[in-house]
């Protein structure tokens, strides 16, 4: 469990997932998994479409095909540890010494789950391969392995800056509760500035639920302050990241039932495709 597991896919997040692999790393005292998985398709046979085909073209045909799907292979291969090798440099110029590389073919969830049990934290970039063709998505894969994982997530801003300042979406939801239990136990937190925010129509309310995460903090040692605001959860929290500053949104991932996550969406899905900032997403 001193490991931070960061997936890594060569996309224009893949150094800021780097370096804040690495600062999360530094202050857990943790080494670093770096992990880069080829889809199954990575090499994959080529359809037989010599079915259609007569005399020699059909013999010619399948050798041309099968020495590309072998050229594909090797490319793709080099490329994962291209990819690996370069996030080592990036980890390692950071100050993290322990870094080890994992090239991996099949399905990412499945590769994941072989050794999320023992890494404490996964890193991922927002956005994958396809990041500026699809603007407004965020990557299948985060998706996934945010519904899935057991441990917390870092969600990678496409930019990496030093994090100091730190708000806390918490609605006393039971993905909430584990977030704040989650900082009081880590060293992550103990230096930072940590502003604690609550958004509800009812104030006296939101002032009782962000009282509960404050002093749920303060009694492990942790500094913050609550605050309250009205409106739209998603508003909110994204006027005050860009407005005030922060450098990291604390949040629990998906309150709402996975039915309905899946049918309306949730606030999570809306945070992390607004924010600039990282996002750091309990379960």
């Amino acid at each position: 469990m001193d490991k931070i597991l960061t997936l890594l896919d060569g996309s224009a997040y893949s150094e800021s997932v780097c370096h804040h692999t690495a600062w999360i790393a530094q202050k857990l005292n943790a080494g670093v998994v770096a992990m880069h998985v080829l889809g199954r398709e990575a090499g994959a046979s080529s359809k037989d479409l010599s079915g259609a085909l007569r005399l020699g073209a059909r013999t010619a045909l399948l050798e041309e095909l099968s020495a590309l799907d072998q050229q594909r292979a090797r490319l793709a291969q080099a490329k994962g540890h291209a990819i690996l090798e370069d996030a080592k440099g990036i980890i390692e110029q950071d100050g993290v010494p322990d870094v080890s590389l994992r090239l991996r073919k099949g399905d990412l969830l499945e590769a994941v789950r072989e050794i999320e049990g023992e890494m404490r934290a996964i890193t991922i970039g927002k956005r994958g391969e396809g990041a500026d063709f699809a603007s407004g998505h965020l990557g299948s894969n985060l998706e996934r392995i945010l519904r899935s994982s057991k441990v917390p997530v870092l969600v990678a801003s496409r930019e990496f800056r030093t994090i100091s300042k730190v708000l806390v979406a918490y609605d006393g939801s039971a993905s909430a509760k584990v977030a704040i239990k989650r900082m009081s136990a880590s060293p992550v937190f103990t230096d930072l500035e940590i502003c604690v925010l609550s958004v509800g129509p009812d104030q006296a309310r939101a002032q009782s639920v962000a009282d509960e995460a404050v002093a749920g903090l303060k009694a492990a040692n942790i500094v913050a302050a609550p605050r309250t605001a009205t409106g739209e959860a998603e508003e909110v929290l994204g006027a005050l990241m860009t407005g005030e500053g922060f450098d990291l949104l604390v949040m629990g991932a998906y309150g709402h039932s996975r039915i309905r996550s899946l049918i309306i969406g949730s606030t999570t899905t809306a945070m992390i495709q607004s924010v600039k900032a990282p996002v750091l997403l309990y379960r």
